[in-house]
């Protein structure tokens, strides 16, 4: 079958930095990540001074403006090869909560002010402090609009009250980039904004949770009773936080998807090397119809997802972000690829048969993972109504 090494990808969009970033990020993950994922997860979380080796590297810096230690000449195919190289370990927990920048501070480098800028990004990006977005409230999931965390103006600061639950990185972050009400007679998208809140602030208390899978990543529930947040904190103008959450989750529903197919590679390839290692009934697993056809289903899944992976990220390199069509299309691509990650690991972990459901197993992990990537980031059925109302249906 091809691509026995690597996921294959369309040569005539990537150039040679892609694929040196491609190399560079794999090197990592092999040295750095895959030989303790299993200690990790069992023990429920991974050093912090992997932030800092993966800053040396270049990787927290994707995205970024060069100026506060981000990486120049960036794409969305350079993010994509970097999503897909970080699922290699199969560990999506060590994954979420080393890149939860990648979704925090975004709307620190496109909204905030010069100072906050100067002072948060540049010690985020070389891996000295971690940064978290809290916009999930337990009354609301995916309905952002529905939010009533509240920030209310007492001279220099604002008064936050509210709770945040389900956020990657929120237990030991330093920098939560929080979605907030500061118009509290306002409904829906209206009065939204966005304040950047330290960890250390008094009134702040986070509570771990205990989950199916990504057990590597600390996941918490936020609590802010009478937090005193600096005015100076506030990301962009009062008001405009819903367009800034909305414009974020492009790039994170974006690497959600190639982080999923990533997985599901890794689904493939180990089924692909236990069915030709393991013997029934005289023969090799891969000598079976049955499992060569279902090795055939999972590498074509895998096929049609990452060409729609790939045109999704020409797209994005070449639309204005608001499109309307590329809205929908990155909406139907994340339920495209956690899809194909759902099929590739129950396809795994049915060929690995009773080796599948033993915990060490990179499909048995992926497993319990499959959901997370299903609900984070918008859940499925928010995903297809978005798409629909984006393309007038």
């Amino acid at each position: 079958m091809p691509g026995m090494n690597e996921l294959r990808l369309n040569p005539v969009y990537y150039s040679p930095e892609h694929l040196a970033l491609r190399e560079t990020v794999r090197r990592f993950v092999a040295k750095e990540i895959a030989p303790f994922v299993n200690e990790w997860d069992e023990a429920g979380g991974f050093p912090r001074e992997l932030y800092a080796r993966a800053a040396e590297v270049g990787l927290l810096g994707i995205g970024f403006p060069e100026e506060y230690g981000g990486v120049p000449g960036v794409d969305y195919f350079h993010r994509l090869v970097a999503s897909i190289e970080l699922a290699q370990c199969g560990a999506g927990g060590v994954v979420a909560s080393l890149m939860s920048h990648s979704i925090g501070s975004p709307p620190v480098a496109a909204l905030g002010s010069p100072d906050i800028k100067a002072r948060v990004l540049p010690e985020v990006l070389a891996g000295r402090k971690i940064a978290a977005l809290a916009i999930t409230e337990p009354s609301g999931g995916s309905d952002v609009a529905a939010l009533r965390t509240s920030a209310v103006r007492d001279g220099d600061h604002y008064v936050v009250n509210g709770e945040k639950t389900f956020i990657t990185s929120g237990v030991r972050a330093d920098y939560l980039t929080v979605a907030v009400r500061t118009d509290p007679q306002s409904r829906g998208s209206r009065g939204l904004s966005i304040l950047l809140v330290e960890g250390d602030t008094p009134g702040l208390t986070r509570t771990p949770l205990a989950k199916m899978g990504w057990w590597a990543s600390d996941t918490a529930h936020l609590r802010f009773e009478n937090c005193r947040v600096p005015a100076a904190n506030l990301v962009g103008p009062e008001g405009a936080g819903f367009l800034a959450v909305m414009l974020n989750f492009n790039s994170e529903r974006f690497s959600l998807a190639a982080g999923a197919i990533g997985f599901a590679w890794v689904c493939y390839q180990e089924a692909l090397a236990w069915a030709r290692e393991r013997h029934t009934f005289g023969k090799r697993l891969a000598d079976h119809q049955v499992v060569r056809h279902r090795l055939v289903d999972m590498l074509a899944s895998i096929e049609t997802a990452r060409a729609m992976l790939e045109e999704t990220a020409w797209r994005l390199d070449h639309s204005p972000p608001g499109d309307a069509e590329l809205v929908a299309s990155l909406c139907m691509l994340k339920n495209v690829a956690t899809r194909c990650m759902q099929f590739c690991a129950d396809g795994a972990v049915q060929t690995l048969g009773g080796m599948g459901y033993m915990r060490g197993t990179k499909s048995e992990r992926i497993y319990r993972e499959v959901k997370v990537n299903m609900i984070g980031g918008g859940a499925e059925e928010i995903m297809k109504d978005l798409a629909a109302r984006q393309l007038g249906l």
